[in-house]
């Protein structure tokens, strides 16, 4: 009898352990999936602070909350931590014992960070390792850490311009000081580079002010803040925010305030999708994704509204993907008529569900695109203006003028930032497209000047001359008493037209259309699904 109640002890012990262990790895696994399908990105609100002395950033609680601040100790060694209600970071520049020379090798700048991952693929091909980065325009840079002697980078870069490659660049500068972040808590001064700031709301509102542009004023952002160094001897404001949290920021002021439903439930989608599709654009300087256009527009939670909020919720976790990978969500404002093929408007390996689709809600099945490309049908087209998902909206069609002192102008301007500085002319003697995608988009300009020809393609046309508002247009020369004077763009559509049309969304939305019916109108074989980390590339 004792033999046998030791018995069942036992088995009930192991049965314990066994039940704790599986009960333990189960939790485990359900903490996992909510890190995966809730990650916490690094988003940066505030580029480039400190570029000139004169920024300032003012951060404080809400609620008459506290903020933590935490930061390396004066000789780096341990972390200091203090609390304030407010704190105001300004700019210190502290002089150099010796002046440091920096200098990097710029083997090419663009428009998108689509083209430069392109660009940057390019230069790998051929045995050069790369990083890509945003001073302002995108650049991709012979990698610093690889490239670190002088001997090597001239040696690079002369043998790169001898083959032919005019754009590369040496930049370099010389820094007689260091700029720092400096902030008064009590009656000491702090100079530091580096500084997390949380708040016990969990909200810390933000107002910055940079010289010459207007102050963004207490923007309350969710999560917590770092102030950390970037590429460009300057330093970013990072947002450490959950994914959900950071969907609730940048669905509202993408698809509008008055956005049908299901309009808003798709963009509540691709948002999601785009970021977890995009986490590897800032690795350079330490983040993930910027605030703003060049991605996508996030508030933080200033001016959220309910309707969004609840979309959000209602499609908690959906992603597209294409073979089980998060797609490049790309989505524009209005397309003219007829999305654009990926290639169309970037170089670089072709996304199979960004494929080119007429924006028309009545399309035939069989008719999924359409071939415009040749000057007749292309202004059949650009003539048409009702049956379109745009009809009705301003930037559907559009006719803008440059003459060519402005056209001479900001090509001259185009071409100094790209880092060109062998091809100079005077005067544009014409400007012709000379290749044109299906979708109607402008493939190649083509501008004879009095010293030549100069060739623009793609996205770039659009930094390269002002007027068009995409690169959907046909041109027509301008003559006064028989003198060429300039060139009317005439076309449709705003933005890169890839994608989503945002304004084409609405009117689907109207018609009764899902949000899912809606993605798959205009992503071409993408699927939704729930989010899972193997969908997208997890920080390491």
């Amino acid at each position: 009898m004792q033999k046998t109640v030791g018995i069942v002890r036992q088995t009930l012990r192991q049965t314990l352990v066994v039940t704790i262990c599986s009960f333990t790895l189960t939790a485990g696994e359900i903490v996992q999936a909510q890190v995966d399908s809730n990650p916490i990105l690094k988003i940066g609100i505030v580029q480039r602070f400190g570029e000139r002395p004169q920024d300032r950033l003012t951060l404080k609680a809400t609620s008459g909350g506290n903020l933590t601040l935490s930061f390396p100790s004066a000789d780096g060694k341990s972390t200091q931590t203090l609390t304030t209600d407010r704190l105001v970071i300004e700019i210190a520049l502290q002089p150099l014992t010796q002046p440091v020379l920096e200098e990097k090798l710029v083997l090419s700048n663009h428009r998108s960070f689509e083209n430069a991952a392109a660009s940057a693929f390019h230069w790998n091909e051929k045995g050069i390792q790369t990083e890509i980065a945003q001073p302002r325009r995108w650049q991709v840079w012979a990698k610093r850490d690889m490239y670190d002697s002088m001997l090597l980078r001239y040696l690079m870069f002369y043998t790169l311009r001898s083959q032919g490659n005019l754009t590369v660049q040496l930049d370099r500068r010389i820094l007689p000081q260091k700029t720092i972040a400096s902030w008064t808590v009590g009656d000491f001064r702090y100079n530091r580079d580096r500084l997390d700031v949380s708040s016990s709301t969990g909200l810390v509102e933000v107002s910055y002010q940079r010289e010459n542009k207007a102050e963004i004023s207490n923007r309350a952002y969710a999560g917590s803040l770092r102030l950390q160094p970037n590429a460009h001897q300057s330093f970013t404001v990072v947002n450490n925010v959950p994914l959900e949290t950071y969907v609730r920021g940048v669905v509202p002021h993408e698809i509008g305030y008055n956005a049908p439903y299901a309009s808003v439930q798709a963009q509540a989608i691709l948002a999601r999708t785009y970021v977890l599709a995009s986490l590897h654009r800032f690795k350079v300087d330490e983040y993930e994704l910027c605030a703003d256009t060049q991605c996508q527009v996030y508030r933080g939670l200033e001016d959220t509204t309910e309707v969004a909020d609840r979309a959000i919720a209602d499609t908690r976790g959906l992603v597209l993907t294409y073979n089980n990978k998060a797609i490049d969500a790309l989505y524009s404002s209005t397309t003219g008529g007829i999305t654009a093929d990926y290639n169309d408007i970037w170089d670089g390996t072709p996304r199979p569900y960004l494929q080119s689709v007429l924006d028309l809600a009545n399309r035939p099945e069989n008719q999924r695109s359409a071939n415009i490309a040749d000057d007749k049908n292309l202004k059949a087209f650009l003539e048409r203006q009702m049956g379109f998902n745009e009809a009705g909206w301003k930037n559907l069609r559009w006719r803008r003028i440059g003459s060519l002192e402005e056209l001479q102008t900001s090509l001259k301007k185009f071409l100094r930032f790209s880092g060109d500085s062998t091809t100079n002319f005077s005067a544009i003697k014409q400007l012709q497209v000379s290749k044109r995608a299906a979708s109607g988009r402008v493939l190649e300009m083509e501008v004879t000047t009095d010293t030549g020809k100069i060739f623009v393609k793609k996205d770039e046309i659009i930094d390269a001359f002002d007027p068009p508002d995409s690169t959907f247009f046909k041109l027509e020369p301008i003559y006064q008493d028989k003198v060429l004077t300039g060139y009317a763009f005439v076309g449709g559509g705003l933005g890169h037209g890839v994608g989503m049309s945002q304004t084409g969304s609405y009117n689907l939305a109207r018609m009764g259309w899902t949000y899912d019916r809606i993605l798959n109108f205009y992503y071409t074989n993408a699927q939704l699904q729930k989010l899972r980390a193997e969908y997208y590339t997890p920080r390491q």
